[in-house]
């Protein structure tokens, strides 16, 4: 892929923008040009005409095309397919809530973890999307939207800590005074429990909030769900929790997707209350998304309640994901797979 200024920090385009000759006030100039969303250097009409040219020649800018956009009569939630440069699409959703307007982007087009309730992993990995891929989610659900965007969850397609030092500079650029300047207390990252990658991020202290995909009160039921449980087990991932926590002071929210009859029971919450004692957490209980090709199905309202109240009596925080876009596909990895097999059947039937 190119090289591309847009996943570059200021002080880097400065460095590229001295190389070439010009004054040190110039890299401000194109960093927030970039972070407004120009789609091209001609929009810059504060740079001279012959940096312009020389600019275009050597970084030329992308921008992400609208494939789909579906909007929810229920709801307002909007759900984007965007292609990338090379053809290859990912999802993002805006979601409406009463703090402000969170965006929920893809770090990776495709998947290698293998969770067997999520369409997201059923083509595994394609690539791993460069800083300025995932920017561009959050800047143009903005402007194509028209409403500005306040929080971020790295909850989409991929996993990403699985795409570390990507995420890691995306972080930066999205929290910049001079660009987006979305506070780290508004970011939320997703992980499935990539342990080494969970003790990396500790180290940096950042104050986003950490969402770990536990789905699952013990080994048992978690290898059947979630591959990566036989390369990082659940002991291993709790531990590494109370690292993360030890390290950053910053509460652990749980993702639990809700399974009927394979996660949901009240012995299931009964022994993630033993197995999390002393761990400041939070569950996130979601019901499940179907998904096609999966055999699995959601649990009950009746059910989710009773294991809401089973965590609760415990000591454990728990709410129940409100489901959002219900019409318009949008769970994770569903429109992309659906245009995928579109286009493939019109491949399969231009060829007959």
């Amino acid at each position: 892929m190119t090289e591309n200024l847009k996943s570059m920090t200021q002080q880097e385009i400065g460095a590229v923008l001295k190389e070439m000759g010009q004054p040190a006030f110039r890299a401000k100039q194109v960093f927030t040009w970039l972070h407004k969303g120009a789609g091209s250097y001609e929009e810059m009409t504060n740079l001279p005409q012959s940096l312009r040219v020389q600019l275009s020649e050597k970084y030329p800018i992308c921008v992400p095309q609208v494939v789909r956009r579906q909007e929810s009569q229920r709801d307002g939630t909007i759900k984007y397919l965007w292609k990338l440069s090379d053809g290859n699409c990912v999802e993002t959703v805006l979601m409406r809530y009463h703090y402000g307007n969170t965006v929920c982007i893809s770090s990776e087009v495709g998947c290698r973890m293998g969770c067997a309730f999520c369409a997201s992993t059923l083509g595994g990995l394609v690539r791993r999307l460069e800083p300025c891929e995932m920017l561009d989610q959050v800047l143009f659900t903005q402007i194509d939207s028209g409403l500005p965007i306040s929080h971020i969850v790295l909850m989409g397609i991929g996993e990403p800590l699985d795409n570390f030092d990507n995420v890691m500079r995306f972080l930066e650029l999205v929290n910049s005074p001079d660009g987006m300047n979305i506070s780290m207390r508004h970011i939320s990252l997703s992980t499935c429990g990539l342990v080494p990658k969970i003790d990396e991020l500790a180290k940096r202290k950042l104050q986003l909030t950490l969402s770990v995909s536990l789905h699952a009160p013990n080994d048992a039921v978690r290898d059947t769900i979630m591959p990566v449980n036989k390369a990082y087990p659940s002991e291993e991932l709790l531990a590494a929790c109370r690292r993360y926590y030890a390290a950053t002071s910053r509460r652990i929210s749980f993702e639990y997707a809700m399974i009927k009859g394979v996660n949901d029971s009240e012995e299931n919450a009964r022994e993630l209350i033993r197995r999390l004692k002393g761990l400041p957490a939070h569950f996130n209980l979601i019901p499940l998304n179907h998904v096609e090709e999966s055999p699995l199905e959601p649990s009950s309202r009746a059910a989710v309640a009773r294991f809401q109240k089973c965590l609760e009596d415990g000591g454990i925080t728990a709410t129940v994901r409100r489901t959002l876009g219900g019409d318009i596909d949008a769970s994770c990895g569903q429109l992309r797979r659906k245009y995928t097999k579109e286009k493939s059947a019109a491949r399969s039937g231009n060829s007959e």
